[in-house]
């Protein structure tokens, strides 16, 4: 499952990210925060925009990333999912380093897990959330999708 997610909105390079993924994020440190107050979210993964990888959870042990969801008729789509989230603004664009990162990843993932699908939480959670959104470049990532035999969303162009 792909995300994006900057914090405070727009702004990269900081600490904030991991510090809401660990439940460390001081809440009265940027007045956006207030706005996401008591946020209790995980990902397995965060691409920064220079295409570092960072690991939250274990990829065996689920992550609080998709929220209420449904895809390819599951539902609860944090039940069975890796969720990478990707430094930066739903709807905007992303770095040639995170899709390079997010391909060398999803490969790495299709080695030990049974990969079927790559979505973005749009697809997972439509009307409710938009990202990673227009901006992001699904074909970017199909030569990767393709190689392993991995279905992209529906709605994408590739």
């Amino acid at each position: 499952m792909v995300h994006s997610i900057s914090l405070p909105p727009g702004v990269y390079g900081g600490p904030e990210v991991g510090q809401l993924f660990c439940n460390q994020l001081d809440w009265d440190a940027h007045p956006y925060f207030q706005t996401i107050r008591g946020l209790q979210v995980s990902a397995h993964f965060f691409v920064r925009r220079d295409g570092s990888l960072w690991q939250f959870v274990s990829c065996d042990d689920r992550a609080w990333h998709a929220g209420a969801s449904s895809y390819r008729g599951r539902d609860n789509c944090n039940d069975d999912s890796i969720g990478v989230e990707l430094e930066g603004l739903e709807g905007d664009s992303f770095t040639p380093a995170q899709y390079r990162a997010l391909a060398d990843l999803v490969a790495a993932v299709a080695q030990h897990y049974p990969l079927a699908d790559v979505a973005g939480h749009e697809h997972i959670a439509p009307g409710r959330k938009m990202d990673p959104g227009p901006g992001f470049q699904w074909e970017m990532l199909a030569p990767c999708l393709a190689a392993l035999a991995v279905r992209a969303p529906r709605t994408s162009k590739i």
